[in-house]
Protein backbone atom coordinates (compact mmCIF):
# COMPACT_ATOMS: atom_id res chain seq x y z
CA UNK A 1 0.00 0.00 0.00
CA UNK A 2 1.21 3.50 -0.83
CA UNK A 3 1.48 5.78 1.93
CA UNK A 4 2.13 9.68 2.55
CA UNK A 5 3.92 9.61 5.93
CA UNK A 6 2.94 12.72 8.39
CA UNK A 7 5.57 12.82 10.15
CA UNK A 8 9.42 11.55 10.47
CA UNK A 9 9.69 7.78 10.88
CA UNK A 10 13.05 5.62 11.86
CA UNK A 11 13.87 3.26 8.74
CA UNK A 12 10.90 4.68 7.04
CA UNK A 13 11.28 8.09 6.20
CA UNK A 14 10.80 11.96 6.02
CA UNK A 15 7.74 14.15 6.64
CA UNK A 16 5.96 13.86 2.94
CA UNK A 17 7.64 10.87 1.36
CA UNK A 18 5.35 8.80 -0.42
CA UNK A 19 6.16 5.38 0.47
CA UNK A 20 5.05 1.20 -0.15
CA UNK A 21 4.57 -0.38 3.02
CA UNK A 22 2.54 -3.68 4.03
CA UNK A 23 -1.09 -3.28 3.92
CA UNK A 24 -1.76 -4.63 7.59
CA UNK A 25 1.19 -1.94 9.26
CA UNK A 26 -0.58 0.72 7.48
CA UNK A 27 -3.53 -0.12 8.66
CA UNK A 28 -3.36 -1.08 12.15
CA UNK A 29 -0.80 1.14 12.91
CA UNK A 30 0.01 4.08 10.66
CA UNK A 31 -2.84 5.50 9.28
CA UNK A 32 -4.82 5.12 13.21
CA UNK A 33 -1.91 6.52 15.27
CA UNK A 34 -2.49 9.46 12.23
CA UNK A 35 1.67 8.76 11.00
CA UNK A 36 0.47 8.47 7.60
CA UNK A 37 -2.33 8.67 5.31
CA UNK A 38 -3.30 6.35 2.36
CA UNK A 39 -1.93 7.96 -0.76
CA UNK A 40 -4.46 8.88 -3.61
CA UNK A 41 -4.92 12.05 -5.90
CA UNK A 42 -6.73 13.85 -3.36
CA UNK A 43 -4.79 12.76 0.26
CA UNK A 44 -1.72 14.12 -2.50
CA UNK A 45 -3.44 17.43 -3.03
CA UNK A 46 -4.96 18.11 0.33
CA UNK A 47 -1.17 17.51 1.76
CA UNK A 48 0.99 19.67 -0.39
CA UNK A 49 -1.79 22.50 0.93
CA UNK A 50 -1.34 21.72 4.49
CA UNK A 51 2.69 20.81 3.65
CA UNK A 52 3.62 24.15 5.46
CA UNK A 53 1.80 23.73 8.80
CA UNK A 54 2.53 19.99 9.04
CA UNK A 55 6.17 20.86 8.96
CA UNK A 56 5.94 23.83 11.46
CA UNK A 57 4.41 21.30 13.85
CA UNK A 58 7.13 19.06 13.09
CA UNK A 59 10.25 21.30 13.68
CA UNK A 60 8.11 22.23 16.98
CA UNK A 61 7.89 18.51 17.86
CA UNK A 62 11.92 18.76 17.56
CA UNK A 63 12.36 21.41 19.30
CA UNK A 64 10.94 20.52 22.54
CA UNK A 65 12.35 17.02 21.78
CA UNK A 66 15.89 18.96 22.20
CA UNK A 67 15.59 20.86 24.98
CA UNK A 68 14.50 17.53 27.04
CA UNK A 69 17.43 16.11 26.04
CA UNK A 70 19.58 18.90 27.09
CA UNK A 71 18.30 18.36 30.71
CA UNK A 72 18.30 14.71 30.41
CA UNK A 73 22.17 15.15 28.70
CA UNK A 74 23.53 15.56 32.52
CA UNK A 75 21.90 13.47 34.41
CA UNK A 76 21.89 9.89 36.61
CA UNK A 77 19.22 8.43 37.65
CA UNK A 78 19.43 6.52 40.55
CA UNK A 79 16.90 3.65 41.60
CA UNK A 80 16.95 1.66 44.62
CA UNK A 81 15.77 -2.26 44.28
CA UNK A 82 16.66 -5.34 46.91
CA UNK A 83 19.49 -6.99 45.82
CA UNK A 84 21.32 -10.23 47.42
CA UNK A 85 24.80 -10.12 49.15
CA UNK A 86 26.36 -11.11 45.52
CA UNK A 87 25.29 -7.64 43.83
CA UNK A 88 22.11 -9.51 41.63
CA UNK A 89 18.48 -7.59 41.85
CA UNK A 90 15.92 -9.37 43.66
CA UNK A 91 13.71 -8.74 40.39
CA UNK A 92 14.66 -5.94 37.71
CA UNK A 93 14.43 -2.53 36.51
CA UNK A 94 12.76 -2.46 33.46
CA UNK A 95 11.52 0.60 31.50
CA UNK A 96 8.76 1.55 33.77
CA UNK A 97 10.87 2.21 36.15
CA UNK A 98 13.42 4.50 34.45
CA UNK A 99 10.32 6.72 33.07
CA UNK A 100 8.79 6.53 36.77
CA UNK A 101 11.94 7.89 38.02
CA UNK A 102 12.40 10.62 35.74
CA UNK A 103 8.69 11.55 36.46
CA UNK A 104 10.40 11.76 39.95
CA UNK A 105 12.17 14.17 39.11
CA UNK A 106 9.83 16.15 37.18
CA UNK A 107 10.81 14.91 33.55
CA UNK A 108 7.69 13.24 31.92
CA UNK A 109 9.30 10.40 29.54
CA UNK A 110 6.89 7.72 27.98
CA UNK A 111 8.06 4.38 28.75
CA UNK A 112 8.35 3.24 25.70
CA UNK A 113 11.10 6.26 24.60
CA UNK A 114 13.48 4.56 27.34
CA UNK A 115 15.16 1.31 25.31
CA UNK A 116 17.35 -0.90 27.41
CA UNK A 117 19.90 -2.39 25.02
CA UNK A 118 20.70 -5.35 27.08
CA UNK A 119 17.18 -6.08 28.07
CA UNK A 120 15.93 -5.45 32.01
CA UNK A 121 18.96 -4.64 34.47
CA UNK A 122 19.62 -7.37 37.12
CA UNK A 123 22.38 -6.04 38.85
CA UNK A 124 23.88 -3.54 41.35
CA UNK A 125 26.02 -0.82 39.24
CA UNK A 126 25.95 2.09 36.58
CA UNK A 127 24.26 0.96 33.39
CA UNK A 128 23.36 3.14 30.28
CA UNK A 129 19.86 3.47 28.83
CA UNK A 130 19.17 5.00 25.79
CA UNK A 131 16.16 8.09 26.06
CA UNK A 132 14.45 8.70 22.61
CA UNK A 133 12.46 11.38 22.47
CA UNK A 134 12.43 11.58 18.81
CA UNK A 135 13.85 10.37 15.78
CA UNK A 136 16.52 12.41 15.86
CA UNK A 137 17.28 12.74 19.33
CA UNK A 138 18.48 10.33 21.31
CA UNK A 139 20.21 10.50 24.67
CA UNK A 140 22.17 8.05 26.73
CA UNK A 141 21.34 8.04 30.58
CA UNK A 142 23.46 6.63 32.93
CA UNK A 143 21.17 4.68 35.73
CA UNK A 144 22.63 3.46 38.99
CA UNK A 145 21.10 0.62 40.44
CA UNK A 146 21.56 1.06 44.51
CA UNK A 147 20.87 -1.97 46.78
CA UNK A 148 18.36 -1.19 49.31
CA UNK A 149 19.91 -1.39 52.77
CA UNK A 150 16.70 -2.59 55.54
Amino acid sequence: MQVILLEKLANLGNLGDVVKVKDGYARNFLIPTRRARRATEAALKEFEAKRAELEKVATDKLAVAQALGEKLAGMTVRITQKAGVDGRLFGSVTNVDVAEALAKLGHTVPKAQVRMPSGPLKTVGEHLVSVVLHTDVVVDLPVAVIAETE
